[in-house]
C-alpha cells in the first residue's frame, strides 16, 4: 500500500463492482493448481446439483450468478470506497482472492452497516465480508465463518476533556455509535440505548466528536486511527484501548451453508498457500499497534538519555563560557580576527572530544554489555518460542482459541515473532550507534598510509554493499577508468568513506527506477583522482548543503540517522589530504565528491 486511500462519500453507494473487467479469466489457480482445480470442479458440480435437485430453476451464488459480497462503505482499512469510488480494503482484496481460488464470480455493494446488515437477512446480498462474532449474533441471524482478522474496540475522545477505562464508565454519558454495529448491540443490551446517538458510519461519528457533538465514540482502533489521521481529527484521541477483542470475517444468513462452506474453503487454501498472510500484512500489519512497554523505555531513557543530555548541556555551558573568555582576551590584539579564529577551531575540537571521550569511556561501557545480552540471548528465545508454539499449537487445535498474555494465541503466534525480531533490530541499532560514537571521537593523526588504488577501495566497498544496493536501485552503475594514479591513503579507511557515500544515496531514492552512478576518473588537469557518486533521489535543501560534514546533523533522525556518517567521512580524508564536496538540486538528485590529489612518488619510500 503506497498511501492511505482516502475514504469514499455517502453519494456514491450502495456500489456494485465486478472482481474482474468484462474479457478477462474469472477462474485462477496458484501453485497446486491440479489438486485445487479437482477440489473446485467437484464444489461447483455439488452446489448445481443441489440447485437442480432442492430448487428447480432457483440462481445458486457463485456459479449460475455471481456471488453480491455486501459490506460497509467506511470501514478503512478493512472495508471502504476509495477516492475512485472503488471497493477498497483487505475484506474486498480477501473476497476477491477467495473468489478466484474457488472459481467464484463475485461483486460488491457497499453500504452503511445498517443497510448491509438488513440486505443480508432481506437476502439482497449473499454473504457479508466482514462481521464482529457475538454469540446472539450466531444463534439468531447468522453463520459464521473462521475468523480472518481480530479486531480490538477503543473509546475515543475530545482530547483533555473526559477519561473512561470501560465500557461500564460510559453509563449516563453521550456516546456516539455506528448504527447496528457490535457496539450498538453491547451497549444496548447494557440499558444504555437512550444516551446513544447512531450514525451511519463510523467515519461519520468521529466527526461528530470532533465537532463537539457527544461525550466519546467507541470505534474498532485500527478504522478509528486510520479515519483520524485521514480526516485530519487532530482533537480526538484513544482513552481506552481493548475493551473488546472480538473475532471478525465472513457471515451468510442463517442455513446458507453452502456458500458459507465454499468461502471457508477458500480462506483456508489462501491460509495454506500465503496469500492470506501477504493481504494481512499489506493492509493491517503495518498499521497494528505494538507499543514498546514502558519499561523498557524507561530504562533506556535512564541508561542513555539522561546521562547523555547532561554531558551535552554541560558542554555546551562549558564552550559558551570559553567563547566569552576568548573573545575577551583577544579584544585589544591587533590580530584580532586570526587569534578568534585560530581559537574557535581549537575550543570546537576541545569540547567535541571532552563530550564524547566521556561518552564513550562512561557509557559506551554500560551500553555494551547488557546490549550484547539482548543479542546473544534473542536467538535462544527465538528458537524457545518456536518449539512452545508447535506445543501450544496443539492445544489450539484440540481445545480451540486461548488467552496468551491476554491476547489471543491465535493472534499471539503470529505477534511473537514479530516482537523479537523487533528487539534484535532495536538492540543492533544501539551497537551500531556506540560504534559510530567510537569512530567519531577516535584522532588518528599520524596513522598509518600507504600507496592504494582508489578504484581498488571503491570496488571492495560496492561488493560489501551489494544487498543494499539491489534492494534500493535496478539501476546502479560503476565506471572504473584504468590505469589510475596511486593515491596516499589506508584502503580499509577509504572503503568506509565510499560505504557511507553510496549508503547515503540509497537512502535518498524514492523508488527502485531511480540511478545511482559510481565513477573514478584521473582529473589530468588539476592532477588528481576523483570519486564521484551521483544518485537521483529527492535532493537536499540549500540551507543544508552546508552542515552536510557538522557532526550530529542528520535529516533522517526519525530514521535512525546518528549524523556521523559524513562528519567521520569528512574527517578520515581530511588526513590525506583528499577534500569532499556536494552538490545537490532538489527533487533531481545529489552527487558527492571526493578529490585525492596524485600521490608524488618521489617520497614513496
Amino acid at each position: 500500500m503506497t498511501g492511505p486511500p482516502r475514504l469514499g462519500r455517502a453519494a456514491l453507494f450502495p456500489y456494485r463492482f465486478p472482481v474482474r473487467p468484462p474479457g478477462t479469466v474469472l477462474f485462477a489457480m496458484p501453485r497446486l493448481a491440479g489438486l485445487r482445480a479437482v477440489v473446485a470442479v467437484l464444489c461447483v458440480a455439488a452446489s448445481l446439483a443441489a440447485a437442480a435437485v432442492g430448487h428447480g430453476a432457483e440462481f445458486v451464488p457463485g456459479v449460475t450468478r455471481p456471488v453480491v459480497v455486501g459490506g460497509d462503505r467506511d470501514y478503512p482499512p478493512y472495508e471502504y470506497l476509495d477516492k475512485n469510488g472503488q471497493p477498497a480494503g483487505f475484506n474486498v482484496d480477501l473476497a476477491r482472492a477467495i473468489g478466484e481460488v474457488m472459481g467464484m464470480r463475485v461483486e460488491f455493494r457497499l453500504g452503511s452497516w445498517a443497510e448491509m446488515r438488513q440486505a443480508l437477512l432481506d437476502g439482497e446480498v449473499d454473504i457479508l465480508e466482514g462481521m464482529s462474532f457475538s454469540e446472539e449474533r450466531a444463534a439468531e441471524e447468522v453463520d459464521f465463518a473462521p475468523p480472518s482478522a481480530v479486531v480490538n474496540h477503543a473509546i475515543f475522545a475530545r482530547k483533555g476533556e473526559r477519561l473512561a477505562r470501560s465500557l461500564d464508565d460510559l453509563a449516563g454519558k453521550k456516546v456516539i455509535i455506528h448504527r447496528r454495529g457490535y457496539m450498538h448491540d453491547q451497549l444496548a443490551a447494557r440499558g444504555y440505548e437512550q444516551d446513544l446517538i447512531l450514525t451511519d458510519t463510523p467515519a461519520d461519528g468521529l466527526r461528530l466528536l470532533a465537532s463537539g457533538v457527544g461525550d466519546f465514540a467507541v470505534v474498532a482502533m485500527l478504522p478509528g486511527n486510520y479515519i483520524i489521521r485521514d480526516n485530519k481529527l487532530d482533537n480526538i484521541e484513544v482513552v481506552a484501548r481493548s475493551v473488546a477483542t472480538l473475532r471478525y470475517g465472513f457471515a451468510v444468513k442463517k442455513g446458507n451453508e453452502a456458500l458459507l462452506a465454499r468461502f471457508s474453503e477458500g480462506l483456508a487454501i489462501l491460509r495454506g498457500t500465503g496469500q492470506y498472510e501477504a493481504l494481512y500484512n499489506k493492509w493491517l500489519g503495518v498499521l497494528e499497534d505494538r507499543p514498546l512497554p514502558w519499561t523498557t523505555v524507561a530504562r533506556y531513557a535512564g541508561a542513555v538519555g539522561l546521562p547523555l543530555l547532561a554531558l551535552l548541556g554541560g558542554s555546551m555551558l562549558w564552550t559558551h563560557f570559553l567563547r566569552r573568555q576568548v573573545a575577551q582576551r583577544t579584544a585589544s590584539l591587533s590580530q584580532a580576527l586570526d587569534e578568534l579564529s585560530r581559537n574557535q577551531r581549537q575550543l570546537v575540537q576541545a569540547d567535541k572530544m571532552a563530550a564524547l571521550g566521556i561518552l564513550v569511556s562512561g557509557v559506551a561501557h554500560e551500553i555494551n554489555n547488557p546490549n550484547g545480552l539482548i543479542l546473544l540471548n534473542i536467538p535462544i528465545l527465538r528458537k524457545a518460542q518456536a518449539d512452545a508454539v508447535r506445543l501450544l499449537a496443539r492445544r489450539y487445535e484440540e481445545e480451540g482459541d486461548f488467552l496468551l498474555g491476554g491476547i489471543p494465541f491465535s493472534r499471539m503466534r503470529n505477534e511473537l515473532p514479530r516482537l523479537l525480531e523487533e528487539m534484535q533490530e532495536g538492540a543492533q541499532r544501539i551497537k551500531r550507534i556506540v560504534n559510530d560514537l567510537k569512530d567519531f571521537a577516535r584522532r588518528e593523526e599520524g596513522s598509518a598510509r600507504s600507496l592504494i588504488d582508489l578504484a581498488d577501495a571503491a570496488r571492495m566497498a560496492v561488493r560489501l554493499l551489494d544487498a543494499a544496493i539491489r534492494k534500493a536501485t535496478d539501476r546502479f552503475t560503476a565506471v572504473y577508468e584504468p590505469d589510475l594514479p596511486l593515491v596516499w591513503g589506508h584502503a580499509q579507511r577509504i572503503e568506509q568513506v565510499v560505504v557511507n557515500l553510496v549508503l547515503n544515496a540509497c537512502q535518498a531514492l524514492p523508488d527502485r527506477d531511480r540511478a545511482i552512478v559510481l565513477e573514478v576518473v584521473h582529473d589530468v588537469e588539476k592532477n588528481q583522482v576523483v570519486l564521484a557518486v551521483r544518485d537521483e533521489g529527492t535532493g537536499i535543501a540549500p540551507e543544508h548543503l552546508p552542515h552536510l560534514t557538522d557532526p550530529f546533523f542528520t535529516t533522517k533522525r526519525e530514521t535512525g540517522g546518528t549524523g556521523l556518517g559524513l562528519s567521520v567521512s569528512a574527517g578520515i580524508l581530511k588526513e590525506y589530504g583528499a577534500t569532499l564536496s556536494f552538490h545537490s538540486v532538489p527533487g533531481r538528485g545529489t552527487t558527492a565528491v571526493v578529490a585525492f590529489p596524485v600521490a608524488n612518488m618521489e617520497h614513496a619510500a
